[in-house]
């Protein structure tokens, strides 16, 4: 029962507590969409899916062991027992060292591979003299791997921020409807009030009756205007929980009892970091952008290089010093078994072909690479001053709602004293609420513009 007891009161508390309003800040939400949105995640697979093909293009120069074994028995005779063994190890110039077993026996035995009774070792090397000795395609593979790696983060980064973007300008969209909300409840409870005290003024004689009729026409129009409001913050609450998740991909609800950061235009700067790029020194040499098209030259620049490499004729040597495994100590360098290999095409028009498609490519891509350079600039240098002069815009609206708030006070005490009517107030208090509303729009221009300069410059981390 005690148990129970405890239990009860727990659950108890904590319904309390979820019921108790506190401030969701910004920076701990994009907390939440860092570390546990799927489309992050995802982006930051593509880095392991790059990861992985590097260990693949490694294992392009990995020692191998081969054995090709081949017996014949027919009739209580052996036809032959072929057993080839090797260790190849390969090397970065395209160069592969090489030793070998092989034990070759039976009675209608090839007489090529006839060998002595112990069998034969040797150890050797392929040289390629022409093709593949300074870049193949082994050796491409691993650098364009490499590449990829670089390429695959700056890709991360960019996919990162779309969804970090578009994170925040759904809180901000939040923030914007709750914050009209909040107007219009305080004006729609101002309205009740006033339409409450003039039907008592009406009663007692001191206003026409028509006043009534002007303050319940007001009065429905806050509500009318709240309805509204509260319509556009229950989607924005909503669109706000996509990006809401916990660990293995579970998905969170905005509570009722949360509420956006209020003093957002004091932190936003800080905290994406925007304070630190309205620097006019600030570089764009790092940026992602910059980097995954500079990778992409540099692949480029890989394969043009292969294939510049099969203008050269292939001629491929290979030597092997042969030894019986009992004299192995006993050098006999007469012994040994050499191979030269040569193709070289007449013509090479395909190769030639092949090289100049590849040479285009490179300048198309950095063509793309000095286009996005002036258009990064350019639109970093546009958005800080936008930043600017919503700044100063942002002075001139609270400006312009101080007097007209001041102008809906006296017209009020004007009234108090029976030398103003219910239409002024009105008018008066529609100028203030417009005032206010272009205000909140305003602010939600400046936290969409900051978090704009943070989309261009691209550094999630």
């Amino acid at each position: 029962m005690k148990n129970l007891f405890i239990l009860v009161f727990i659950f108890t508390l904590k319904s309390f507590a979820q019921d108790i309003p506190k401030e969701f800040n910004y920076n701990e939400y994009l907390g939440y969409v860092k570390k546990y949105h799927p489309l992050v995640k995802t982006a930051n697979l593509n880095l392991n899916q790059a990861q992985a093909n590097l260990m693949m293009a490694r294992g392009g120069f990995d020692p191998k062991i081969e054995v090709d074994f081949d017996k014949k028995q027919f009739k209580d005779s052996e036809y032959y027992s072929i057993l080839n063994s090797s260790f190849k190890i390969p090397t970065w110039y395209g160069i592969e060292l090489k030793a070998g077993f092989d034990n070759n026996d039976g009675v209608y035995l090839n007489p090529e591979n006839t060998l002595p009774n112990q069998g034969l070792t040797s150890f050797g090397i392929n040289i390629p003299l022409g093709q593949g000795l300074f870049i193949n395609q082994r050796m491409a593979d691993l650098r364009k791997a490499k590449i990829q790696i670089q390429l695959s983060d700056a890709e991360r980064k960019l996919q990162a921020i779309q969804v970090l973007y578009d994170a925040s300008v759904a809180y901000f969209n939040w923030k914007k409807n709750f914050n009209e909300v909040k107007l219009y409840q305080n004006y729609a409870s101002n309205s009740e009030i006033r339409f409450k005290g003039t039907k008592s003024l009406i009663e007692q004689g001191d206003k026409p009756a028509i006043d009534s009729t002007e303050a319940g026409i007001i009065v429905k129009s806050r509500l009318l205007s709240l309805e509204d409001s509260n319509l556009k913050l229950t989607k924005s609450k909503l669109e706000l929980s996509n990006f809401l998740w916990l660990e293995n991909n579970i998905p969170l609800e905005l509570s009722e009892a949360l509420f956006p950061e209020e003093k957002l235009e004091i932190s936003i700067q800080e905290t994406l970091k925007t304070n630190d790029l309205m620097n006019p020194d600030f570089s764009i040499v790092n940026h992602p952008k910059i980097n995954a098209l500079q990778s992409k030259i540099d692949v480029l620049t890989v394969d043009q290089r292969l294939k510049a490499n099969l203008l050269l004729p292939k001629i491929d040597m290979g030597y092997s010093y042969l030894s019986e495994p009992s004299y192995i100590d006993n050098y006999q360098f007469k012994d040994y078994k050499v191979g030269l290999n040569f193709y070289f095409p007449l013509f090479l028009r395909k190769e030639r072909g092949n090289l100049k498609l590849a040479k285009l490519k490179i300048q198309e891509t950095a063509f793309a690479l000095d286009l996005e350079k002036i258009q990064l600039t350019n639109k970093i240098n546009a958005q800080k001053i936008e930043i600017q002069s919503l700044i100063r815009q942002k002075k001139l609206i609270d400006a312009l709602v101080k007097d007209n708030l001041t102008m809906l006070t006296s017209e009020e005490r004007l009234f108090s004293f029976g030398e103003s009517s219910m239409f002024l107030i009105n008018t008066r208090e529609n100028n203030l609420v417009s005032v206010q509303l272009t205000q909140i729009a305003l602010e939600n221009r400046f936290y969409i513009s900051n978090s704009e300069l943070f989309r261009i410059m691209a550094n999630p981390d």
